[in-house]
């Protein structure tokens, strides 16, 4: 499984066979937070089936409708996978809420305890393997799974942390008590994803360094025509980036010389950011007044 298809489909599977384990446990023990996981799971399941489909689609070619591709899919999953996550959040919060007024008795909680280890470990493993191959891929869609998986982890750790102590002190509040606490670790985990996925569905600019990094590869290329450049910009769209600026030269350069030297800038910003796509627009020393007064980045 070394694609990104490949490494969402792991995701699905063991997302598939934890809430199996984790509904089997909820029912035997009547316990509202390994139920609580078992929803968790499922949307983490729903989450992976999103992903799958944005990899796929956002790996497909420009075409006729959509030009500059369709990496942008893969945030616009990665989005949904936030929103649902929110979604699930607010119904842990009702039902833990609720419960927490019943006198229910829990039994069996060795079962519970044993499934909600083994999805600590499973989900601790896969979501490390899931974040090597976003890192690798640099896909937004991998990201949020591995995100998923992780908090779903870290809430276990909380419903384990429950079970126990409704077996050593024999009070089922502890139960949705530790669903609560599960509600809050996955709002905050969904609210973080919608906020990171929106800001790049429109268009922010990519972080600081990496447009320092992007105006160190202009400047260290010695190009002796060249005067300067402005308006440097640039977005992000899955793993590509988008990036587009001007670029002054003394007069009496030739066009040719001109398209030859905004090559080497090309290549040189591609070699700092492999999966950029790099528009160059090529302008005469008498623009010197425009580049002054732009308000975009210049040097």
């Amino acid at each position: 499984m070394h694609s990104k298809a490949g490494a969402a489909v792991i995701s699905i599977i063991s997302n598939s066979v934890l809430i199996v384990l984790k509904v089997f446990a909820g029912l035997v023990t009547g316990s509202i937070a390994i139920l609580t996981e078992a929803l968790h799971s499922a949307l983490d399941l729903m989450a992976s089936v999103i992903a799958l489909i944005a990899i796929r689609r956002a790996d497909q070619p420009p075409d006729a409708d959509h030009t500059y591709g369709h990496e942008k899919t893969e945030n616009l999953g990665a989005a949904i996978e936030g929103i649902l996550i929110l979604v699930g959040a607010s119904l842990i919060v009702y039902e833990a809420t609720r419960r927490l007024s019943d006198d229910h008795e829990l039994q069996s909680l060795g079962i519970g305890i044993a499934v909600i280890a083994i999805s600590i470990v499973t989900n601790l493993v896969v979501s490390a393997f899931l974040g090597r191959r976003a890192r690798e891929f640099d896909s937004p869609a991998l990201e949020g799974d591995a995100a998923h998986l992780f908090t779903d982890a870290l809430s276990s750790i909380g419903v384990l942390i429950g079970l126990i102590a409704v077996q050593l002190t024999d009070e089922a509040i502890f139960d949705a008590i530790a669903a609560i606490a599960v509600a809050l670790v996955i709002l905050f985990t969904g609210i973080r994803i919608v906020n990171r996925s929106g800001r790049v569905l429109i268009d922010e600019a990519p972080p600081p360094e990496e447009l320092d990094r992007i105006e160190a590869a202009i400047t260290a290329t010695a190009i002796p025509e060249m005067l300067g450049y402005h308006k440097l910009r640039a977005r992000r769209a899955g793993a590509r980036r988008w990036i587009d600026l001007h670029v002054q030269f003394r007069d009496g350069t030739s066009l040719e010389r001109a398209h030859e030297a905004a090559h080497q800038l090309r290549d040189a910003i591609r070699a700092e950011l492999p999966k950029a796509d790099v528009l160059i627009h090529v302008e005469p020393e008498s623009s010197r007044r425009e580049m002054e007064d732009s308000p975009f980045r210049w040097g």
